[in-house]
This record gives structure tokens, C-alpha cells and sequence, in this order.
């Protein structure tokens, strides 16, 4: 997975984004950072030559584009399957109907900056309750690298405070549900995203190209009532869950 997804410039405030995908971005590390020829770029994608061509032709282009015209440059989507991140600790075995909800995690709160969360509080869930726990230590992973990370053990869901514009792109990439915008209890947190009752901000972030925290900056909000918590069980269905529903009947099925 890329580590870093988003870039803007300084000087501006961006008004229009170029979108580049995965693969374009592949084809230029390969290419440009690491200097491979294109049959060897070829090899490494598991793509023809002329793939590689047009895809790096047009990567240049939207970095030309963002450079020239003063645009924000996004990576994400894309056609690919990303390499398994390394997990050096023992992770409790994932159920086949079990949702695994990971929430950013220090001293049983809501750790609120995504990118620099040092440890995840994994809780597995089943018929709407919570059936194990266990805290996972990220061993210095940060931002993008973390969306990996949760990739490999098995998240469905991930609740926190803030988070970045190219950390929720690189978890959308890796098929992971994010709930954002939550203060206060882990525990509560996650009882009641198991519960279908978790209030939580799809718009809430905290990235820097945007704003200028001041130093202890909250960047953590709470959306007003009736918001859709939209469960994602481990078999790929969504149940639309709504604030006040009762415990979603779907998970062991």
C-alpha cells in the first residue's frame, strides 16, 4: 500500500483534486524511484509492457496536472492487490461469521489522531455482542501503513477521532468501514457499533494541508441523531443498522 495518499501545495488552498490510481502510482515507484526497465516493471505488476506504458503515461500526466496547476494529488482505487503486512504478534483467530471492529486506542480511550496511534483495541463480534478482545501494538506503523496493518488482522470496522483525507482513501482500498468523529470510551464505543447505536462524523478528519492545529487540538465531533452506522459483517453484508435499532440479527446467520 502507498504510505503517503494525499499532497497539496503550500502556497494555496487547493481548489480541484487529480485522482491517481494505485497502479499509476506503482508503475511510477517502479519505474522512477526504483529504476526498473519497463519489461521488468511488467514482471512485477504481472501486467503486459504496453499496460505499463499507458498506465505510466498516464500518471505523468496527473502529476504534471497537480504540479503545473496547482492541484491537490490523491492516490486511490485502482486495479491491484496489495501485499499482506507482516503481523509479529499473536492475533485471536477471526470467526467466519465474527465482524472485527479495531478502535485506536490509549489508556481505554479513543486515541484521536489516527496517524499516530500506537496501539488498536480489537473486539470480535457476533449476533450483536461482543465475544472477545484483545489490544494489538501498531510497532511504529504510521498513517498508510497503518491501513495495512488492519488489513492484516482482518478489521471490518475501524472507529477514531480524527483522521486524514489519505488514510480514509487507503481504507476504503483495503475494504475497511470507517467510523470517525468518536470521543470517550473504547469499550462504549465499540458495545455500542456492535449494538447499532455508535453516533459517529463521516466528514470529521484531522489533516494538516487543511487545517493548522494549535497544540492539544480536539479534532473529534459527534454527528446529530439518525445517523446510519451502515454495519459491514465478515460475510460482506450490510445491515443499514439505524441509531436506536435494536442488535442487528444478521451475524449469525
Amino acid at each position: 500500500m502507498p504510505v503517503y495518499r494525499s499532497f497539496s501545495p503550500d502556497d494555496i488552498t487547493a481548489s480541484e483534486s487529480v485522482h491517481m490510481t494505485v497502479d499509476e502510482f506503482e508503475a511510477l515507484r517502479l519505474l522512477d524511484a526504483e529504476g526498473l526497465t519497463q519489461e521488468g516493471c511488467a514482471s512485477r505488476m504481472n501486467i503486459a509492457r504496453t499496460t505499463v506504458t499507458a498506465i505510466y503515461d498516464s500518471a505523468r500526466k496527473k502529476v504534471a496536472d497537480a504540479l503545473v496547476n496547482g492541484k491537490r494529488l490523491l492516490i486511490t482505487g485502482g486495479h491491484c492487490e496489495f501485499e499482506p503486512v507482516e503481523i509479529d504478534q499473536e492475533i485471536i483467530e477471526k470467526g467466519t461469521y465474527t465482524m472485527r471492529i479495531a478502535v485506536t486506542y490509549e489508556n481505554g480511550e479513543i486515541f484521536q489522531h489516527f496517524g499516530h496511534t500506537e496501539q488498536f483495541k480489537l473486539y470480535d463480534v457476533e449476533e450483536g455482542k461482543i465475544i472477545n478482545e484483545q489490544i494489538a501494538d501498531t510497532n511504529g506503523s504510521g498513517h498508510g501503513a497503518l491501513a495495512g496493518f488492519l488489513q492484516a488482522v482482518k478489521a471490518d470496522a475501524l472507529i477514531c477521532g480524527g483522521i486524514g483525507m489519505g488514510a480514509q482513501m487507503a481504507l476504503a482500498d483495503a475494504g475497511i468501514k470507517l467510523y470517525a468523529g468518536v470521543q470517550g470510551s473504547a469499550d462504549a464505543a465499540a458495545k455500542a457499533l456492535a449494538e447499532g447505536t455508535l453516533e459517529y462524523d463521516p466528514d470529521a478528519k484531522c489533516d494538516h494541508h487543511d487545517h493548522h492545529h494549535g497544540e492539544g487540538h480536539d479534532c473529534g465531533h459527534h454527528h446529530g441523531e439518525g445517523h446510519d452506522c451502515g454495519h459491514h459483517h465478515g460475510n460482506g453484508r450490510s445491515c443499514g443498522h439505524q441509531e436506536g435499532d435494536d442488535g442487528c440479527s444478521h451475524h449469525g446467520e
